[in-house]
Parts: structure tokens; sequence; C-alpha cells
């Protein structure tokens, strides 16, 4: 069996990292992978290729392009058994392929439950029409693809996200030991993250001290956020990092303060490896982070209940250890890569 991934980009996110472990992982005797994305070459790309895995970056830099790069890509298509696409862009110019290569099958996959830009959905929706299944991490997105994007629940298949557990296991250590506890984030930096609620909570922590794993394009507002919090010194921008686990091994709790997320991959990581989770109250997080059992959930857009709940695990141990403990069991039960593959290679056998 031949399998194209097909993505919007190859930078470091959650979405190419799950195709890097399924193009790597899913590679046997029995079925040859190869990845494509949009835009042009990316770290991801590297990695891919490094594991021995044909990439090609299509070099797309505006929608523009886009008719001229689906004509190449359904030529790529045209040399492979089963496509599947992720993220819209990339979702659409896989459904013009599918017209022009009824022999291949066809699946897309959805990872957000973002409602904008609002443009978005009723293109999600065209696509859908094209694809034989429509792979979503979680019950959250399932829900917003039939909303939103018209899927019939029959096309929809939920297939979580998974980690290597080995991976983020060998990171855990005592947390909260010194009287500068350290939060991080890790992802892009979007606005849809509201990474500058997570500047003003360090406002109210005084000595606390915040690590930024990331880059996109809200780096600025988060700069202007912490200049007028005077927490500049406190607030550490890193930029792109290869591999979230030089991050999560520095952290004593990590925060995703989303608006909106599809599943949140750096929630299960950072759970894993024993750091407790501070996490927005929203669809995606709230199918992966169990409040008051494997993390505390907190109201979206409220820096000060940010804030709350992170004096609430540094004065607990107590607390911390049973979150922890709990959170650790849920990954190892849930999101691990052996039941998870098994799904995914019975999707792409086209298994009823």
């Amino acid at each position: 069996m031949r399998v194209l991934f097909f993505l919007t980009d190859l930078e470091i996110g959650g979405t190419p990292t799950v195709v890097r472990e399924l193009a790597v992982r899913l590679r046997s005797a029995s079925v040859q992978t190869s990845v494509a994305c949009l835009a042009p070459w990316g770290p991801v790309a590297g990695e891919l290729r490094a594991a021995g895995v044909p990439v090609v970056p299509l070099g797309a830099s505006s929608v523009l392009q886009l008719p001229l790069v689906a004509r190449r890509f359904a030529g790529m298509a045209a040399k492979v058994d089963v496509v599947m696409s992720f993220l819209m862009h990339a979702n659409v110019v896989a459904s013009i392929a599918a017209r022009r290569n009824p022999r291949v099958r066809f699946i897309q996959s959805v990872q957000t439950t973002q409602a904008y830009p609002a443009w978005h959905w009723p293109l999600q929706a065209l696509a859908a029409r094209a694809a034989e299944r429509v792979v979503v991490p979680s019950a959250s997105v399932a829900d917003v693809c039939t909303q939103w994007a018209d899927v019939p629940p029959a096309k929809i298949r939920v297939v979580p996200n998974a980690i290597d557990l080995a991976e983020f296991v060998k990171l855990q250590r005592g947390r909260f030991e010194t009287t500068s506890p350290r939060v991080g984030f890790v992802g892009r930096l979007d606005p849809v993250k509201r990474v500058p609620d997570l500047v003003n909570a360090m406002a109210m922590l005084p000595g606390w001290q915040l690590d930024v794993f990331g880059e996109g394009d809200d780096r600025r507002a988060i700069v202007d956020a912490a200049a007028a919090g005077g927490v500049t010194d406190r607030v550490h921008l890193h930029g792109r990092i290869a591999r979230s686990q030089q991050a999560i091994g520095l952290m004593d709790a990590l925060v995703l303060p989303s608006d909106a997320e599809g599943f949140g991959l750096v929630l299960i990581e950072a759970m894993a490896a024993g750091v407790p989770v501070v996490a927005t109250d929203v669809p995606g997080i709230r199918d992966v982070v169990r409040h008051g059992e494997t993390g505390l959930l907190v109201p979206p857009r409220s820096p000060a209940a940010i804030a709350g709940a992170l004096r609430r695990l540094a004065d607990d141990p107590a607390l911390r250890r049973a979150l922890t403990a709990a959170a650790s069991r849920r990954v190892e039960a849930a999101y691990t890569w052996p039941p998870v593959l098994d799904q995914y290679r019975s999707l792409l056998r086209g298994d009823a």
C-alpha cells in the first residue's frame, strides 16, 4: 500500500508532529509512506527525510498559487493508493485531486474547533464531500465537523493523537521545588492560543518565571503584554524548538490558555512527563483534561483564573501528586502509539 500524507506546512506544531510520527511509524514492508505539504520546506521536513520518508514541499506562498499546486498534487496522488490530508487548505487541494483520481482513496483530517476564520468551514464542507472518511482527534472536533461543515456522523472517525510514552516518562522529576516556579507554554504563537493572557497572569505571581517555546504572529503581542505588566524580565521567549521534550523537562507546570483546540498534543506530553497542567475549559481541551482529576481547567480569557490555578498547584503538593499520577495513567491508557496505530492501519485498509 502506498500512502501519501498531505498537510499545509511542516513547521514545528501539533499537526506536523502527528504526521511525522504516522509517516515514520506506519512504514513497513507492506506500507510505503511519503509526505507532501503546500508550503516551502520546514523543520519537520528535515526530520522526515532523515528518517527515510520521501518529502515534497510544493512551495506555495499564497492562496493564489493553489490552482497550480492542485494540478501538481493531482499528479502526485495518481501514484499512490491512499491520500490522507490534514487541515483545511490541504483538504481542499486534496478534494480537487480526488476528482481527477477516482481510483485513489482520499481520507481527510480536521484538527481544530476554531470558529474563525468563519469561511474555512464552508470550504471544509465542500472538501469533505470528496473524502471517504474524515478523521478527527476528539469528540469536540467531531461535533463541529457535523455542525459547521455538514459532515455526516457516519463518515467521521475519532482517532486520538498519541505520544511515545517512554520519551516523556523519563522527564519525570520533582516539581515546584524552588521559590521561583517555572511555568511553560509550547506551541505556535497564534492569537487563538491567548498567550498574552498567560503573560498577564505572571503579573499576579511575583517571582514566577514564564518560558514560551514557539514562534508566530502573536510574538509582538506577547512582548507588549510583558512590558505593560512589568514582567519582561520574567518572560522568556525561546523561539522554535525541534522537540517539545526540550521544553517540558524545564517546567514546573504547563499552561495552555487557548480559545479553541482540536486536542492539544502538548497536554498529553506534559501529563506523561509528570508536569501538572492548567488549561482553558474549551472544546478539545476538555476532551483530554478532566478538571480536578488529571489537571485544572479555568475559564478562557481569565488571567486571574490562570494565576489562581497555578497558586493552587504550588500550595498543595498532595493535589499535584494526585493530578500527575492520574494524568500519567490516563495517557498510558488512551494516548500511546500502539493502539492508535492499529486504528490508523484499519482506516487505511478501508475496514468498516
